[in-house]
């Protein structure tokens, strides 16, 4: 038994080590941080546009800190909101995240929905978001009010992108957009948004809450000049450096967050490729509010006019 005392001391410096790796993770989900990018893709000659997005807001009502965070964004007076969905996480949280987003509302807006949207949270295993996609949707439980999001959103005037294509001015440019229901959830009709994106817009944006490639791959194809998702959390738990794990979708992790090319091999300027921006999100499922090297963010894409036009 001489091992035993070692064994105990291995046994609880690795609880205090998970502890405090706990206690941190707790603690990164406040530390909310707007990231900033800058996106040649505009015609020459035009004003530059900035563009804010938000995803996976994952609203309770008590969430006193994050929802004054997201009230101070308005003062960016961006151009235009794209919200990429979940920002529900309570059966409660509709009028919370009317409000929180009131002083936005104001603004140019589109907006798809995310499974946490329809479907209420539940107490799962978290360290399952880090294994393989087993392909089980959790849609036996309540739903959420999703429908009196919907309503608020647009009586307020932002654009509902479910499965559809909408046009819409901001400023001196002519936006199209193309967008899709949730992808994990296998609600993305594609079909209702295929074809060419519309060649007299100045700029073409396709918007889905999940990032996976079959829809990623359209709207490259389509020829929209840039796609914005969220649902990946960034990777939610992630290496030193915020090396992700995981994206919960079919997406590599090496673009869990931040601005990349799709096809991701693809250069600026090539037929059939997209500018990508995918939101690690401002919030986590109330059972799993744990992010490790990944802050909440919300983004500002500052679209600039084409480098050498």
């Amino acid at each position: 038994m001489r091992f035993l005392p070692g064994l105990l001391r291995a046994v609880g410096a690795g609880a205090v080590a998970g502890a405090a790796l706990t206690a941190y993770g707790v603690w990164e989900t406040r530390q909310y941080t707007l990231r900033r990018y800058d996106v040649r893709t505009l015609p020459a000659g035009m004003r530059p546009l900035r563009v804010l997005h938000l995803s996976d807001i994952h609203m309770t009502p008590g969430q006193a800190a994050k929802q004054a965070w997201i009230s101070d964004l308005a003062a960016l007076r961006p151009d235009l909101v794209v919200d990429t969905g979940d920002n529900l996480a309570h059966r409660d949280a509709v009028p919370v995240v009317l409000d929180t987003l009131s002083g936005l509302l104001d603004r140019p807006g589109v907006f798809v929905h995310g499974s946490n949207d329809y479907f209420e949270p539940g107490l799962r295993n978290p360290l399952g978001y880090l294994l393989p996609d087993d392909g089980k949707r959790h849609t036996d439980v309540a739903e959420l009010p999703w429908r009196d999001l919907t309503a608020g959103l647009t009586d307020a005037g932002w654009v509902d992108l479910t499965n559809r294509r909408a046009t819409l001015e901001v400023g001196e440019a002519r936006l199209a957009f193309a967008g899709v229901d949730d992808p994990h959830l296998d609600y993305d009709d594609l079909a209702a948004v295929a074809g060419p994106a519309e060649p007299d817009a100045d700029l073409r944006l396709g918007v889905a809450h999940a990032p996976y490639l079959r829809v990623l791959d359209q709207f490259a194809r389509d020829g929209y000049d840039g796609i914005i998702a969220g649902h990946t959390h960034g990777g939610q738990v992630c290496l030193p450096g915020g090396r992700a794990l995981t994206t919960n979708c079919d997406l590599e992790p090496a673009r869990a967050r931040g601005l990349h090319r799709h096809p991701a091999e693809s250069r600026e300027g090539e037929t059939g490729s997209s500018w990508m921006h995918v939101s690690a999100g401002l919030g986590t499922s109330p059972y799993a509010r744990v992010r490790v090297a990944c802050r909440p963010e919300a983004t500002v894409l500052t679209l600039l006019p084409r480098a050498g036009a």
